[in-house]
C-alpha cells in the first residue's frame, strides 16, 4: 500500500506552499515522523514530518516549486520489510493452493513471465517497478541470486546486478565509441561574443526565499499607490529610560533595545489613528482589533517579518522579550509559520546599518510601514537656543488608497511625541 505525501497548510491563511529541499531521495527509507521534506511559506522553512513509514517510492514535486495545500507531492510505499511481513501473514492465514497469480503480474513487463508458485518469484512492487523501469529480461533475472526469504529477489539484489551490468556495458561502450573522432564545427559570430560576455559575469540561481521577496515586493508596488511621509524624533528621554533599566532587565535575560521603544510607539499611535492598523479591500475596510506587530528581521539571504501577536497587550519588558526571542528563531529558521504570517502594521529598523531614512515597501496585506533611521547627534533648536541632541528620521510609508497625508502625518506625530515624552 502507498501513501500520498501532500503539500501542508501551513497557516489559516497559506494556500501554497514551495519545496524548498527533500530530505530523502527515491529509494530511501523514511520512518513515521521523520522530517522528510523542507516546505517554504511565506518566507519560512518548515521540516515537514513523513506521513507513514516505508521508502520513498516517487518525488512529483521538484525543490523550488510552488504548488497549492492539498497537492500531492510525492509517494511513499511499504519497505521491504513490511511487504514480507504482510504477504507472510497472508500465505499462512490461506491455504497454499490458493496462492496461484504473482501480486504483479498486471505489470506490462518481463515479470509476467516469471513462474509464480516459488517464494523466489514472488516480487516486492518495488523490486517489480525496478525490473520494468531497467528492462531487465527473464534470462538476466535467472541469473541473480536472491538473497531475501526463500532465494527471494530484493532491492539490493538488483542495485548489486544493474552496477554489474553497467560495468560490463562500459568497455564496450567505450571500444565502440574510441574510432569516433570529434569533426570541428565552426561557432558562429553571435556564440563568440556570448561566450566572452558570460566569461566576465555569472549567473546566480535565485534562492526560494529571494523569489519569494521579489513577487511579493513587485504585487505590493504594482497593486498599492505608495506615500512617504518623513519626520523625526529627540531620542534624549528614551535613551535616558533605557540605560536606567538596561541591568534590570538584563538581570532578568531581556536584552532591552531601541525596537522595544519604537514598538510602544507605535501602538501608542495606533490607538489614536485605528485607520493604520486597517487594510483596504474593494468591499471596504477591514479593521483589526489586534495590533499584530511585525518586526523585519534581516537574514543572510533575505528579509523576514515576524509578527508579535496581541502587542496593545504587552509591557515594555514582555515587547522586549518578543523581539529578542523573534528575531534569534527567525536567524536560526526555527520559527513556525503562523509566526511570520498576520502582521497588520510593520517596523522596519534599517539604521542599524548606518541609513539616516528611507522609502520601505508596504507589506501586502497591510496599510503602512514605519521605517526607523540611525540615532545620530545633530545641532537642533530648542527653546530658541542651540542644542544638541539624539535625533531620528523616521519614515511611514502607506496605502494611500486608505490613508490620506492628514492620517499618516497624525500618526507620526503621536509617534515622535511618545518617544520625545517618554517617562
Amino acid at each position: 500500500m502507498s501513501t500520498n505525501i501532500v503539500m501542508p497548510q501551513l497557516g489559516e491563511s497559506v494556500i501554497e506552499g514551495t519545496v524548498g529541499k527533500w530530505l530523502k531521495q527515491v529509494g530511501e527509507s523514511v520512518k513515521l515522523y521523520e522530517p522528510i521534506i523542507e516546505v517554504i511559506t511565506d518566507k519560512v522553512t518548515t521540516e515537514i514530518p513523513s506521513p507513514a513509514s516505508g521508502t520513498l517510492e516517487a518525488i512529483l514535486v521538484g525543490e523550488g516549486t510552488t504548488v497549492h495545500a492539498g497537492t500531492v507531492i510525492g509517494i511513499i510505499g511499504e519497505s521491504e520489510t513490511q511487504v514480507e511481513s504482510r504477504e507472510s501473514r497472508v500465505e499462512s492465514q490461506e491455504p497454499a493452493a490458493a496462492i496461484q497469480e504473482s501480486p504483479v503480474s498486471n505489470l506490462q513487463s518481463p515479470v509476467s513471465n516469471l513462474q509464480s508458485p516459488t517464494s523466489r518469484n514472488r516480487l516486492t512492487p518495488v523490486v517489480a517497478r525496478m525490473i520494468a523501469e531497467h528492462d531487465i529480461t527473464t534470462a538476466e533475472l535467472a541469473t541473480i541470486q536472491g538473497t531475501g526469504e526463500g532465494g527471494r529477489i530484493s532491492k539490493k539484489d538488483l542495485d548489486a546486478f544493474l552496477k554489474r551490468r553497467a560495468a560490463a556495458a562500459a568497455p564496450e561502450k567505450s571500444q565502440t565509441q574510441a574510432p569516433r573522432q570529434a569533426e570541428p564545427v565552426a561557432a558562429p559570430a553571435r556564440a563568440t561574443v556570448r561566450a566572452v560576455a558570460d566569461a566576465a559575469a555569472e549567473i546566480v540561481p535565485l534562492t526560494v526565499m529571494r523569489r519569494a521577496i521579489a513577487e511579493h515586493m513587485t504585487r505590493s508596488k504594482q497593486t498599492i499607490p505608495h506615500v512617504t511621509s518623513i519626520h523625526e524624533a529627540d531620542m534624549t528621554r528614551v535613551i535616558a529610560h533605557m540605560r536606567a533599566q538596561q541591568t534590570e532587565f538584563s538581570n532578568q535575560g531581556v536584552k532591552l533595545t531601541y525596537t522595544a521603544y519604537f514598538a510602544q510607539a507605535a501602538i501608542a499611535a495606533i490607538q489614536a489613528i485605528p485607520l493604520v492598523n486597517g487594510r483596504y479591500t474593494e468591499q471596504g475596510i477591514v479593521m483589526h482589533r489586534a495590533v499584530n506587530l511585525g518586526i523585519a528581521v534581516a537574514l543572510e539571504d533575505g528579509l523576514i517579518v515576524p509578527a508579535i501577536k496581541n502587542a496593545e497587550e504587552k509591557s515594555l519588558l514582555a515587547l522586549a522579550r518578543a523581539v529578542n526571542d523573534l528575531a534569534a528563531r527567525a536567524r536560526a529558521k526555527k520559527l513556525a509559520p503562523e509566526e511570520a504570517q498576520g502582521a497588520t502594521f510593520t517596523i522596519t529598523n534599517y539604521g542599524i546599518f548606518g541609513s539616516l531614512f528611507g522609502t520601505p515597501i508596504i507589506p501586502f496585506g497591510t496599510t503602512a510601514i514605519l521605517g526607523v533611521g540611525a540615532i545620530q547627534k545633530r545641532v537642533i533648536v530648542v527653546d530658541d537656543a542651540i542644542a544638541i541632541r539624539p535625533m531620528v528620521y523616521l519614515g511611514l510609508t502607506f496605502d494611500h488608497r486608505l490613508l490620506d497625508a492628514a492620517a499618516g502625518d497624525q500618526f507620526m506625530q503621536r509617534f515622535s511625541d511618545f518617544l520625545e515624552a517618554y517617562a
